[in-house]
């Protein structure tokens, strides 16, 4: 929660200096090449493969040689990626060349001078990629060893470093131009960096690691790159899926990248308080029940995940949709950023939304696969999403501008989850969606009376767009939709109640003791 909070004050920082300007459309396309690569390298095809691995070594080995893998996985990432970052250096260096050859002239050369700016700024942002990667090897050993904390931090030192060093030069250099301004903000990118780095380390020191380099190929470190390989791929596809969406944007005018970035933070603060915090859970223990081959406890698991992950995210989707503008008002609707941008940013925030159940879902689904050590699955969804959100986009693009683009992405997500829960019900009955159909009519049920009730209060307390009246409705609409969501799915006897209740007494009870 804190972090994403901390988000939404770093981007809502951020509009306020560069607005929806073709400066912070570059900085927003830069800062996706390095983050792409962590998601190929690091968070995404490198925890997959190595939390089951390492779990084995755990059990079989003991700590000694779980902390002697945890080197040797740590020394050939910071090898790989160094050469990944030296190279990508070296291209981006001659991009300004490569664009002249282009002779772009005309209505093209905007497009070209805002090609030109992001790799201007992807250069300096490159190495931040090193530091993020090794942070998502510590943090994926964290959570083996069922420490949870410092992993779910990490984004906050990222966060803490951008606005600390933006703020400052807003503060100290308010007259300085949106470059020099930007400039702090790329130091606070490699500075979050590093602290992403040092903080999981530090942590793993207390539970005997060592940092040495050991560059043996052990038949653990054989096993991650072997499962990492197709996992790498089906990233890489979404690397290119996400690249050329922005290349598009980008292509489109100054603020379309801006405007879909922004979007995307707002529909992150719910999948990252809520979906990956469950899933950060999950995966681990559906990849013991893997391990042991306790197949029906693998299923009760994911189920109640799931369960969980939708009743939370579905509510969240259907408010955020329906109270985008005043939201997009209040966070970010200052400075350079105008009435205009919230103008053209709220029906993309409402596509965004639509899809956030679905987008929540599949995070939740691709770590039942990578729990059972089958990364083929993801990648052909991978490139399922990847062919529909680009043909979506390529034949959107004209007609409808950034929201076309908006539209295609979340159908996208949409086939994805379809296609990755079509597959799960094949491999294993317990995991069909149909154990879910009932909980999910219930929430989607008491999500539509909660939506009811929030059209309602619009009705009653409109918004005037001044921040008091922003403030006003956004504070009584999720005050009374809260309770009202959660009544309803008490009186609809969603399942877990008496979890839940149990989880509330035995709370109660710790206080008082």
């Amino acid at each position: 929660m804190v972090s994403r909070v901390l988000g939404l004050v770093r981007d809502s920082l951020t509009a306020a200096v560069f607005g929806a300007s073709a400066l912070a459309s570059a900085f927003f396309t830069a800062f996706t090449l390095p983050n792409l690569f962590r998601r190929l390298l690091g968070e995404g095809a490198l925890t997959a493969a190595f939390i089951p691995v390492l779990t084995e070594e755990m059990r079989s080995g003991g700590p000694d040689q779980a902390h002697r893998l945890v080197s040797q996985v740590a020394t050939w990432l910071l090898a790989v990626t160094g050469l990944i970052v030296a190279g990508a250096m070296v291209l981006l260096s001659l991009a300004p060349q490569a664009l002249a050859l282009t002779g772009s002239l005309g209505p093209a050369g905007d497009t070209a001078a805002r090609w030109l700016l992001a790799a201007e700024l992807a250069l300096w942002l490159f190495p931040y990629l090193i530091f993020v990667c090794l942070a998502a090897a510590f943090s994926a050993a964290l959570q083996t060893f069922h420490r949870f904390l410092e992993p779910a931090l990490s984004p906050i030192w990222l966060n803490c470093a951008m606005i600390g060093l933006l703020g400052f030069s807003a503060v100290a250099h308010p007259g300085a131009s949106p470059q020099e301004h930007m400039r702090w903000l790329c130091a606070g990118v490699l500075l979050g960096g590093f602290l992403q780095m040092l903080v999981p380390a530090l942590a793993l020191r207390r539970f005997g690691w060592r940092p040495r380099l050991d560059f043996t190929a052990s038949p653990r470190v054989r096993s991650i790159i072997g499962l990492m390989g197709p996992t790498v791929f089906g990233s890489a596809i979404y690397l290119i899926n996400l690249a050329v969406s922005r290349l598009i944007g980008l292509s489109l005018d100054d603020a379309s990248v801006t405007l879909l970035n922004l979007a995307t933070r707002l529909m992150e603060l719910p999948i990252g308080v809520f979906a990956v915090a469950v899933t950060t859970v999950v995966f681990p223990l559906i990849s013991r029940h893997a391990a042991a081959g306790a197949w029906d406890d693998l299923a009760s698991a994911y189920q109640r995940g799931m369960r969980l992950i939708l009743a939370l995210n579905i509510p969240a989707a259907v408010g955020l949709a329906l109270l985008a503008s005043p939201i997009i008002r209040m966070l970010f609707q200052r400075g350079a950023f105008s009435a205009g941008d919230t103008a053209a940013m709220a029906p993309v925030l409402a596509v965004f939304a639509i899809g956030l159940p679905f987008l929540s879902f599949v995070n939740l689904a691709l770590r039942a696969f990578y729990a059972r050590q089958d990364t083929r699955t993801p990648v052909r969804a991978a490139v399922l999403s990847f062919v529909v959100n680009l043909a979506l986009s390529l034949a959107l693009m004209e007609p409808a501008g950034t929201l076309g683009l908006a539209i295609a992405g979340t159908v996208s997500t949409g086939v994805q989850a379809w296609f990755l829960q079509s597959r799960l019900t094949r491999l294993q009955a317990g995991l069909a969606f149909h154990h879910l159909l009932g909980d999910t009519s219930r929430i989607v049920l008491a999500a539509a009376v909660m939506g009811g009730a929030v059209l309602g209060l619009q009705r009653v307390l409109p918004a005037s767009g001044s921040l008091a009246a922003d403030l006003r409705l956004t504070l009584v609409a999720i005050l009374t939709a809260v309770p009202l969501y959660a009544a309803l799915l008490w009186l609809l006897r969603f399942e877990g109640r008496a979890e839940a209740v149990a989880a509330l007494r035995s709370a109660f009870r710790r206080r008082v003791s």
